[in-house]
């Protein structure tokens, strides 16, 4: 079924930047919480709030964070899926000599 997502009604705040790049590295809401030293309640307050930035709401059917981390790497980029260290499949090299993801729209 495909979903309806708007980028971004608002900007993120930092902090939901820090939580949202943590999401896609794939850490659960404990991690984040002991990363960013804060408490698990504060982190899914802050997912659920950011989902509703990009009007994404949860279902039967709907796996919040993950749609959440695509809405998040679409409209911030990825630097999260950078960090990983894990090759692109559509990586080539720029006619400067710079390597890029063909894939990445500009």
């Amino acid at each position: 079924m495909a979903r309806d997502i708007t980028i971004s009604t608002r900007e993120l705040s930092p902090f939901e930047r820090l939580v949202l790049e943590l999401v896609c590295e794939g850490k659960s809401n404990g991690a984040i919480a002991t990363e960013t030293s804060h408490t698990e309640k504060v982190i899914e307050n802050t997912v659920s709030r950011s989902a509703q930035v990009f009007g994404i709401r949860s279902d039967a059917e709907t796996n919040l964070r993950v749609l959440l981390a695509l809405a998040y790497r679409t409209h911030y980029g990825d630097q999260a899926f950078d960090k990983l260290n894990t090759p692109c499949s559509h990586h080539e090299i720029a006619p400067d000599g710079r390597s890029y993801c063909n894939r990445v729209l500009q």
